[in-house]
C-alpha cells in the first residue's frame, strides 16, 4: 500500500509562510512586461506606456491588484483575471520614481514592482531685477527639476563667475541652485545668470542686481533726544506767553443800557 504524506505546517508559523509555501508547492508566479522580478523602467515625457501583468502556472482563475505607490488602482471587470493591463498616459515629470505594483490578490506577497525613470530637460527661463542696499545680503535663486540631473554655473555680465572667498556662497539641491553674495559692494552691480545643463537640454535666467547707495542711519537716542528738547521749547514757550494767549480768549465784558 502507497502512504500518502501531507505537508505538515507547525503550528504558529506566520500565515504569509503558509501562503509562501503554497506558492512554491505549485510555482505560482507573476511577471510585469516579461520581468518576474522588480525592475527600472526608462521612459520621457509625453508617449504613453503599458504595464501587463500576468500570472504564471495558474490551475485557475487568479484575481490581480494594481497599486501606485500605496493607492490601489481601480481596475474594469475583464480586467483583473490571470491578466491585467494599466496605461500611464501621458507620462509626466510627477511619474518620475513612482512605483507601480502588480499583486496577487489571495497572496499580496505575490508581486512584481516596476520604478519609472521619466528622463526630463531642465525648464529655467526669464528675469528678474534686484535692488539691494549696499552693505545688506542678497540671493539669487533658480528653481529648475529635471532627471539626470542637472549641473549648474553662474556667470556676471557674460564672464564667469569668480568665487571670493566669504562674499559668494553657493548652494544646491536637486531643484535649487542659489548664489548668495554677503555683505554687497557697489562692485556687485551687473547681470548674474543662472545656466543649468544636462543631457536633454539647458535652461538660464538672469538676475540684474542693482546695488543702492547706504541709507544714512540716525542713532535712535539722539532723535529721542530731539523730540524732547522740541517738547520742552514748546512747554515753556506756552508757559511764558500764557497772560497773551489767555487774554485771547477772554470775553469783552456786556455794556448795559
Amino acid at each position: 500500500m502507497v502512504q500518502r504524506r501531507s505537508l505538515a505546517v507547525p503550528y504558529g508559523v506566520p500565515v504569509l509562510a503558509i501562503s509562501f509555501l503554497a506558492c512554491v508547492a505549485t510555482g505560482l508566479e507573476l511577471s510585469v512586461n516579461n520581468h518576474a522580478a522588480d525592475f527600472t523602467l526608462s521612459t520621457e515625457l509625453g508617449p504613453p506606456i503599458s504595464l501587463s501583468c500576468l500570472v504564471h502556472n495558474s490551475s485557475q482563475a487568479e484575481e490581480l491588484l494594481w497599486y501606485r505607490g500605496d493607492g490601489q488602482v481601480g481596475l474594469k471587470d475583464g480586467n483583473k483575471v490571470n491578466i491585467s493591463n494599466i496605461c500611464i498616459s501621458p507620462v509626466n515629470e510627477s511619474d518620475n520614481g513612482v512605483t507601480f505594483t502588480c499583486k496577487l490578490a489571495r497572496d499580496k506577497s505575490v508581486q512584481v514592482s516596476v520604478i519609472l525613470d521619466v528622463h526630463f530637460p531642465p525648464r529655467l527661463s526669464g528675469e528678474e531685477t534686484l535692488h539691494v542696499e549696499e552693505g545688506k545680503d542678497v540671493s539669487l535663486t533658480c528653481n529648475s527639476k529635471s532627471n539626470p540631473q542637472a549641473q549648474t554655473t553662474w556667470y556676471k555680465d557674460n564672464h564667469s563667475l569668480t568665487l571670493q572667498q566669504n562674499h559668494h556662497e553657493l548652494h544646491q539641491t536637486s531643484e535649487v541652485f542659489r548664489l548668495s553674495i554677503k555683505k554687497v559692494q557697489k562692485s556687485d552691480n551687473g547681470t548674474y545668470t543662472c545656466v543649468v545643463e544636462s543631457p536633454l537640454g539647458n535652461g538660464t535666467r538672469d538676475f540684474h542686481l542693482i546695488v543702492e547707495d547706504k541709507k544714512p542711519v540716525f542713532p535712535k537716542e539722539a532723535v529721542i533726544a530731539a523730540v524732547v528738547v522740541v517738547t520742552i521749547t514748546i512747554f515753556f514757550g506756552v508757559v511764558a506767553r500764557k497772560d497773551k494767549i489767555f487774554k485771547c480768549f477772554k470775553k469783552p465784558k456786556e455794556t448795559a443800557l
